[in-house]
């Protein structure tokens, strides 16, 4: 294993942070470093030792690590941000980035964990889980199947169907034939959405090709 690997293949670089909170349906994760959050609609994964929990960052926000309490401006003599944050070091330590992500799916069955289930888990992954942006042959194996948006569909947070567009987004950058995937992809959105035509609707312009 290469000083840079972890167990099962992945990158120390790769990972972005650990699980803070979780429920059946999504866990909540913190950056190990601030605003280095991995992109909105992007697929993670959290490791727990055991299983792996897929999940779709849905929410990023950074925020005092103090609860209530907001950041004081500082810079009104500073040229630039990047100035800002080099006079301040110690924001660096009174502020943290988080995510929010929903759960779509899990990968189970023994020591390659080769089968991925795009359902809900048993169980959600444990606190201080190690979470990693996937890998574009990851996104690629989970692309295979769009089971999963019938999940995400049901996930109506603040961004609403911004969400699964932006999944799909992320997921086709990943494939050889993107315009190929998109279509398929379209065609599962009829099925979720047969009973609302205006979310179809504005789905299949968001993530238009």
């Amino acid at each position: 294993m290469n000083a840079g690997e972890e167990r099962n293949g992945r990158r120390l670089a790769d990972r972005v942070g650990e699980v803070v909170e979780s429920d059946s349906t999504v866990f909540w994760g913190q950056c190990y470093q601030l605003h280095e959050a991995p992109d909105f609609g992007s697929l993670i994964i959290a490791d727990d030792g055991e299983v792996d929990v897929l999940g779709v960052v849905s929410d990023v926000g950074t925020s005092s690590i103090q609860q209530g309490r907001r950041a004081l401006a500082r810079g009104k003599d500073e040229e630039s941000v990047e100035s800002l944050y080099s006079s301040n070091p110690q924001i660096e330590k009174l502020m943290k980035t988080t995510f929010r992500a929903e759960i779509v799916g899990y990968r189970d069955g023994g020591p390659e964990r080769a089968k991925i289930l795009q359902r809900l888990p048993a169980r959600p992954p444990k606190v201080h889980s190690f979470v990693y942006v996937c890998s574009a042959e990851e996104r690629t194996a989970f692309g295979e199947s769009l089971e999963f948006l019938s999940i995400l569909a049901g996930a109506r947070g603040p961004a609403g169907d911004q969400l699964v567009g932006a999944c799909l987004r992320q997921l086709s950058s990943a494939v050889n034939d993107p315009c190929e995937f998109l279509v398929r992809a379209g065609k599962a959105l009829t099925m979720v959405y047969a009973s609302e035509p205006q979310r179809l609707y504005t789905l299949l312009a968001v993530i238009r090709p």
